[in-house]
């Protein structure tokens, strides 16, 4: 079976690896804050927070914005639950805006006008998780302009756009958002097997992430309500988590950096390729943007209609072809339907779900890989 994505794990990732483990240190060590600094430099930021999962860099960014009870966050319909749990985790509400239907990100018009009916009745977000969702940067100019009209504070999830740009600057740099989010699951651009990292120009944003990351636990004077004890001393100072990194995955994660820009750029190369084999197969091809460079995390095709989207993606599981749908609207999800969501609210983002199926896109597959894709799809389409 042709997976939707792979991981690309070489003798070099293998080196920096084994490499820790014949180390002295396995999990807190100096190979963590290099990864921290090394992801920051690449992308033009200040601060790097590395964590578990991108999930765990949500959870404390949010946090570090001081999201609580009272408190609501606002994000995309399009996207995996974690985009709108890390408000729950907080306490805090969720609510949703429903997506453009030809970048399949938020929609600026939507969100507009969401905005100006909320601060009508008193009821605006503390926060906004856009989601670049599939790699697609979304317009984050406008956006950024209209939470600095509001107030409002800007998370970006990031987690699709590693080595993405907007307007000729890396995804991350924060010149739109207070914090960005990457994660580094295997199927992404690089990984670490497990991991995230929060990046920030604020200092103080960083040093909570921290914080919150690491059991509210630290022995910075500064931060202490009593004088140290000694050297073994250490207070809590906040309800924390132990959301750290691990050298092993940090190993990993360097090893891979060094390749992440002829990643995308070979992701380009097959969603180019893609884009000339499907030119006369009856499916809407992603958009990209002029101003902005996808980092191509997926490659989801719309069919003409929702009838025919199950036949189709058994078709192709069938044929050796493991295409994925990515993703079920969250407010569709039970959970959030039983916080008084339903379907019909953001017909936009189900019309897309209907849909939609997301063909295999990883930088080793070769040309032969996406003629055995695309003719599968034909021949799927032509039996429906």
């Amino acid at each position: 079976m042709l997976p939707y994505g792979r991981q690309d794990i070489r003798t070099e990732d293998i080196d920096a690896v084994v490499a820790v483990l014949q180390s002295d240190f396995l999990t807190q060590g100096p190979v963590v804050p290099a990864f921290e600094g090394a992801v920051a430099k690449k992308v033009g930021a200040q601060h790097g927070v590395a964590t578990n999962s991108a999930t765990s860099a949500l959870h404390v960014a949010c946090l570090a914005l001081g999201l609580g009870p009272g408190d609501s966050l606002w994000t995309t319909p399009n996207t995996f639950v974690a985009s709108a749990n890390c408000a729950i985790y907080c306490g805090a509400k969720v609510d949703f805006v429903d997506i453009d239907p030809y970048t399949y990100n938020m929609s600026v018009v939507a969100l507009e006008q969401k905005l100006r009916s909320a601060a009508a009745c008193g009821d605006l977000p503390r926060i906004l998780v856009l989601v670049h969702f599939a790699g697609e940067p979304c317009d984050l100019e406008a956006i950024a302009s209209l939470a600095t009209q509001y107030g409002v504070r800007i998370i970006e999830d990031a987690s699709h756009a590693v080595g993405g740009k907007y307007r000729d600057h890396y995804i991350g740099s924060g010149r739109y958002s207070d914090i960005t989010i990457f994660s580094f699951h295997p199927v992404k651009i690089i990984t670490t097997a497990e991991g995230g990292l929060a990046l920030t120009g604020d200092a103080g944003l960083a040093d909570r992430m921290r914080l919150y990351r690491s059991h509210g636990v630290t022995r910075d004077p500064g931060l202490m309500e009593s004088e140290s004890a000694g050297a073994w001393y250490y207070e809590q100072v906040a309800l924390g988590f132990n959301y750290r990194m691990t050298e092993l995955q940090a190993a990993l994660g360097l090893a891979q950096l060094d390749r992440l820009d002829d990643y995308v750029a070979r992701r380009h190369a097959l969603a180019d390729r893609y884009d000339e084999l499907l030119s006369s197969v009856p499916v809407v091809t992603p958009t990209r943007g002029h101003d902005r460079y996808s980092a191509l995390h997926l490659y989801p095709v719309c069919l003409k209609s929702p009838d025919v989207r199950e036949t189709v993606f058994n078709g192709l599981r069938s044929r050796g072809v493991g295409v994925n749908v990515h993703y079920i609207p969250v407010h569709t999800q039970p959970f959030y339907q039983a916080r008084g969501f339903q379907w019909g609210d953001f017909p936009a983002a189900e019309s897309y779900y209907r849909r939609t199926i997301s063909l295999p896109l990883f930088p080793a597959m070769t040309d032969d890989d996406l003629a055995t894709v695309v003719g599968a799809l034909e021949e799927t389409l032509e039996s429906v």
